[in-house]
């Protein structure tokens, strides 16, 4: 404790933890350069139609159809206009050939709540976010949607549980003690202060949406209080694992240890201890590029402040948004944490947790807790990044390096397909892109935007029986496509 923050990450330290961590690994992990897989072949895209509308959204393989619905301003059942920018989601059987989903909104602001209907879990009534239940069959058919969470903001991604729950998270740190984020393009010398100040709750958390409808809209506070993206539950430990898409700074990998056992308890519940990963041997800038298969130790270090509250004065802040933004990291930082570049999507498939650092790999980004890379375009310099943990070893692996934009281009959320595929969502300037990594390393583009290549896909996840591959086409007028046709023909 106590050191400078602007120093403390200047040097790498990589700690190789070789074939003398448990010998080889499974799967991805498996991969060498005598164990390389057959490479898949690269399907042909077309310009396909939109079942619902004919549109040309999305180019396919052959064989393959989708259906768009739920697009953003549509009506809900029990009324209001369903919200925009679909994000994260998970898919759960709801019998008859139905799937019900569980859909986050990445909605900003402070003018209200995006729905007063009577009944729904409301956590501050002037944040915009929320989720919302979906109805729908195997090829996209709608039956209905309506609320599920309301009060919160900028929900990102997220992850489910084995007990049919949804964990969704707060990409923010917003407020009433924080001045307005960087999406505000506000003076904190002009004490120009427009946003925050409705606000009612302070923000950055995660919360528990089931699928029965019981929300509480209670924050679990002691998962910590950063800017939140996605979430994974390991079913062997019990541990939550949490991704950090700090913008404008690095980023931590955090696990979250309930007072109680989730797996007993069937819920999350507040009150645990929040970790951050950090390397053997000492502090560690991962942000820069990786060699496929580089390996190291892992250790937990312990945040001891996870929900930080800011001092006012006067009714205003005294804390800048991007102050706040990097007080939890900074805690695990000053432990020994690891820095990564934008973490976001986080799965896991047989015992291991996978996870994106969208703008890592390139030269590492110099560590300044200060100075925010916003107006650069953000935290690191590369095209993206694939990194695997296994809990039981403690070990961490560079999984996949992206080499170029023609490559891999800013992964954002990640999910497995029932055939262990990670299916990568690309979110960058276009044409975007879904890509599927086989546990051989291989990366196979097999969808991309066709009408507006620069919106991103979300929320990518499978229906209960492997059939149809659900996705937010997030931003703009969002929607929510059901995809289906020949996975095994493309090895996913």
């Amino acid at each position: 404790m106590g050191v400078d923050r602007r120093t403390f990450l200047k040097g790498t330290t990589a700690v190789a933890a070789g074939a003398a961590l448990g010998g080889p690994f499974q799967g991805f992990l498996a991969r060498t350069a005598a164990a390389v897989g057959p490479s898949p072949s690269t399907p042909t895209l077309t310009p396909t139609g939109d079942l619902r509308d004919g549109v040309l959204r999305l180019a396919l393989p052959p064989g393959f159809s989708y259906r768009s619905f739920d697009p953003t301003g549509a009506p809900m059942a029990f009324g209001g206009n369903l919200p925009g920018n679909h994000d994260g989601m998970a898919a759960f059987g709801a019998g008859g050939g139905r799937v019900l989903l569980i859909r986050n909104h990445e909605v900003n602001g402070s003018t209200g709540a995006y729905t007063q209907a009577a009944g729904v879990p409301m956590y501050d009534t002037a944040a915009r976010g929320g989720n919302t239940y979906v109805l729908v069959d195997l090829q996209g058919n709608l039956e209905r949607t309506w609320p599920a969470l309301a009060g919160t903001q900028m929900n990102c991604a997220g992850g489910s549980t084995p007990w049919e729950s949804w964990i969704t998270c707060e990409e923010t740190v917003n407020g009433p003690d924080v001045f307005d984020d960087f999406t505000r393009n506000n003076s904190v010398d002009q004490r120009i202060y427009i946003q925050n100040a409705r606000l009612t709750r302070t923000h950055g958390y995660i919360f528990e949406v089931p699928t029965n409808g019981t929300a509480d809209a209670t924050p679990v506070k002691n998962a910590g209080r950063f800017a939140h993206e996605a979430a994974v539950f390991d079913p062997v430990s019990g541990s939550i694992y949490l991704t950090e898409d700090n913008f404008g700074y690095g980023s931590g990998l955090y696990r979250y240890d309930p007072p109680v056992d989730p797996r007993r308890s069937k819920r999350i519940e507040d009150g645990g201890t929040l970790w951050m990963l950090g390397i053997e041997g000492g502090a560690a800038n991962l942000s820069g590029a990786q060699t496929r298969g580089t390996r190291y130790a892992a250790r937990w270090v312990r945040v001891d402040e996870p929900d930080p509250q800011f001092a006012m004065d006067n009714g205003l802040p005294t804390t800048t948004n991007n102050q706040a933004i990097v007080e939890v990291a900074r805690q695990g930082w000053e432990a020994g944490g690891a820095v990564f570049s934008r973490l976001e999507g986080i799965t896991q498939e047989q015992g291991v947790i996978y996870f994106t650092a969208t703008q890592g790999g390139g030269a590492p980004e110099p560590v300044d807790w200060v100075n925010s890379a916003e107006g650069r375009g953000g935290f690191g310099r590369g095209t993206g990044q694939v990194w695997a943990y296994r809990p039981q070893t403690g070990v961490l692996e560079v999984v996949y390096q992206s080499v170029s934009t023609t490559d891999l281009r800013l992964p954002d959320n990640v999910t497995a397909s029932p055939r262990g595929t990670l299916i990568l969502c690309e979110d960058n300037s276009g044409p975007n892109r879904l890509q599927a990594l086989d546990r051989w390393g291989n990366l196979t583009t097999f969808a991309r935007r066709n009408d507006l290549p620069n919106v991103e896909f979300a929320g990518t996840c499978f229906s209960p029986n492997g059939q149809t591959l659900y996705c937010n086409l997030n931003t703009g007028s969002a929607l929510t496509v059901a995809i289906w046709g020949p996975w095994q023909s493309l090895g996913i």
